[in-house]
């Protein structure tokens, strides 16, 4: 769906799971909200971290290999995120430099 606004906020209303020892509270519903600026870079590029880091010990892969995934889709997902963060931090240095420059006299 096409937002006008940048972003959008969807209410989920099945319960959370709570793990035991854990902070959060029990929940009847949930909240996601996704929103697309250039703020986005810090959270891709900290997704892309703990990618590489559970990838790299091939943690959780023999699970969606068993459900039919072959291992090489998850390079394929790691090119895309890698492209996503340089297009966001791109378009971030894009907005920076018009910012600077509309500062000049």
């Amino acid at each position: 769906d096409w937002c006008p606004t940048g972003f959008k906020v969807g209410v989920n209303y099945k319960s959370n799971t709570v793990t035991p020892d854990s902070d959060m509270a029990k929940s009847g519903r949930s909240v996601c909200m996704l929103y697309n600026n250039t703020a986005l870079l810090e959270a891709w590029s900290r997704i892309d971290h703990k990618f590489d880091l559970m990838y790299g010990k091939r943690a959780f892969v023999h699970w969606f290999v068993g459900e039919g995934m072959e291992e090489a889709e998850f390079s394929e997902a790691r090119e895309d995120m890698a492209t996503l963060e340089k297009d966001y931090e791109e378009l971030g240095k894009d907005t920076n430099d018009n910012d600077a420059g509309d500062n000049e006299y």
